[in-house]
């Protein structure tokens, strides 16, 4: 008999659940994305590619042949690989220094590098607005240029090959690496051809984080590309918003989707072909000794530092400046005394409220359905769990801005839903669940199923035995999963901006229209509310970093 056989039915004999007790869990999730993932985007697609009721293949050659169009997809490939050589090149450093050396403040300089990968992309552009934008305080506009793009995607997934490839880096024993030293290699030649090798099923997986969310990037292009810069994602949302034109941008996001699963897919085949053996190391790492390495160790934290942190403490700093040019807490005070001059239709401060409503929604639902589905993944054969886990992942690898748009054109029916503000919470959930599944996922899959069979010798039912067992052993993975959720509805904009309504802005979209206003007032306003969204989702953060567990998975 086929072992993978044999494998795939103790996996299920080990569910417990049941057959049937796992095919009900996977079916809540299947159910939940298929109405509110799937049939909006497949409406959305076919009605913009049969404008006449007849599939007009004629559209796809117009978007091919269009030189606008060419520009647009040319740019967003080639600036999404830069994005990831840059961000490889000033993270990797970073994450030598967290895997092998120990020193003071090590776990919150850890935390902090994973606040810029939490904000929302809004305050990111804000930021970099602020800092060499046409009103910045550097005086320096590089607004519409590549350069501020790339040195933003930097800073957005700087976190992702820092905490990435540095927790691999911490599993490598580096008496490895002092073998081959011993041996008369150099430090630099002993890293190219003992550790780099070790880390490349890291390196891959991070270039391919990196290169996804840079590939789909949309907040940050859409404030600082201005019209001279416009990747896929922001295209899709200027065809559709602007011009109308529903059939380019289906077309566009069908081509995004090819590209998205074709990058997955090849990632997928690599991870599964290549394993790495290695001892993991049991010692804490040392504090830097030598003169040599406390000049790199703090030299590079230093880098980091000021790549980190001087976007954030210039923004903080630009709040403080009121409209007149004094120093205090104008902008913060005009939060709640702007409603009659907002963009947003109502006051600043209605936006922070109705921002954290919809969050507390949709980490609820986020957190059950990526629960449910993680269990569906843990407790499945492989092969239908390897399906299943294509699917939940859809999302991630989907414009934000084509499931806000197919929600308007498709849930029209059974019940019409369009109007209703829970498709806000809803939107934001899709865009959170991958991140739950991928958080507790690894942490469901580690709990040792005799300790079920001691509940169940006890009387305890298999529904009870996963409730009191599995789910109390990764409720910290949970925690973590419902911050990140939390988090991301925060500042999750490309959907909201199709589905909200004018007297319901979250805080994004108050920030993006109120940048679109001219006048102090109304740009002081915008960057104190990015500072509120800021502080909100660095508080996230200290949630998450400080109940992960290894179990939890580093991101």
């Amino acid at each position: 008999m086929d072992p993978r056989v044999d494998s795939d039915r103790s996996l299920v004999a080990r569910s417990p659940l049941g057959r049937k007790g796992t095919a009900a869990i996977i079916a809540v999730p299947t159910v939940f994305l298929t109405y509110f993932f799937l049939y909006p985007v497949v409406v959305i697609t076919v009605r913009g590619l049969t404008p006449a009721g007849v599939f007009d293949p004629s559209i796809f050659l117009d978007v091919f042949t269009d030189p606008t169009l060419q520009g647009v997809a040319a740019f967003t490939v080639w600036q999404a690989v830069l994005s990831t050589l840059l961000t490889l090149v000033a993270g990797l450093p970073a994450a030598w220094v967290f895997a092998r050396f120990d020193f003071p403040g090590k776990a919150a300089m850890r935390a902090a590098t994973l606040v810029p990968f939490v904000l929302p992309t809004l305050v990111v552009g804000t930021a970099f607005l602020v800092l060499i934008g046409p009103r910045g305080v550097t005086g320096v506009d590089l607004t519409g240029t590549l350069a501020i793009i790339l040195i933003a995607h930097v800073f957005y997934n700087y976190a992702i090959v820092v905490r990435g490839v540095g927790a691999y880096w911490e599993r490598i024993d580096p008496s490895i690496e002092d073998a081959a030293r011993s041996l008369g290699a150099s430090r630099v030649r002993a890293f190219l051809t003992v550790t780099l090798p070790l880390l490349r099923p890291a390196i891959a997986s991070t270039s391919a984080l990196v290169f996804l969310f840079s590939f789909t990037s949309f907040g940050v292009v859409l404030l600082l590309g201005g019209f001279t810069h416009s990747t896929i994602e922001v295209e899709i949302w200027r065809q559709t918003t602007a011009y109308l034109r529903l059939d380019v941008a289906s077309t566009l996001a069908v081509l995004q989707l090819i590209g998205v699963g074709a990058i997955l897919i090849l990632y997928g085949r690599y991870q599964r072909r290549t394993t790495v053996q290695f001892a993991h190391r049991a010692a804490l790492p040392p504090r830097p000794i030598t003169a040599s390495d406390r000049l790199a160790v703090w030299g590079i934290l230093g880098v980091s530092g000021v790549l980190v942190g001087t976007p954030l403490l210039i923004l903080i700093a630009r709040s403080l400046v009121g409209p007149d040019g004094s120093i205090g807490f104008v902008n913060y005070i005009n939060l709640v005394d702007l409603p009659g001059r907002s963009a947003a239709f109502v006051a600043p401060s209605e936006a922070i409220a109705n921002s954290l409503g919809f969050a507390l929604v949709a980490m609820l639902i986020a957190v059950v359905i990526g629960v449910l589905a993680s269990a569906g993944l843990s407790y499945s054969r492989r092969r239908v769990a390897r399906t299943f886990d294509v699917f939940v992942m859809l999302p991630l690898g989907t414009s934000a801005v084509t499931i806000g748009f197919g929600f308007l054109v498709a849930l029209g029916r059974p019940v019409d839903l369009r109007t209703s503000l829970i498709l806000i919470p809803i939107a934001h959930a899709l865009v959170a669940i991958p991140f739950v599944v991928r958080t507790t996922s690894p942490s469901m899959g580690a709990v040792q199923h005799h300790l079920r069979e001691a509940a169940a010798i006890l009387g305890a039912k298999p529904a009870m035995a996963w409730w009191t067992i599995d789910l109390r052993l990764v409720s910290r993975s949970i925690l973590v999963a419902a911050a990140f959720a939390f988090a991301i509805s925060m500042g999750e904009f490309g959907a909201t901006s199709f589905i909200t309504r004018p007297d319901t802005p979250t805080i994004p979209i108050a920030i993006f229209r109120l940048l679109g206003r001219p006048g102090s007032a109304p740009f002081g306003a915008a960057v104190s509310m990015s500072v509120v969204l800021m502080f909100i989702t660095g508080i996230a953060v200290f949630i998450i970093d400080s109940l992960r567990t290894p179990k939890a998975g580093e991101l």
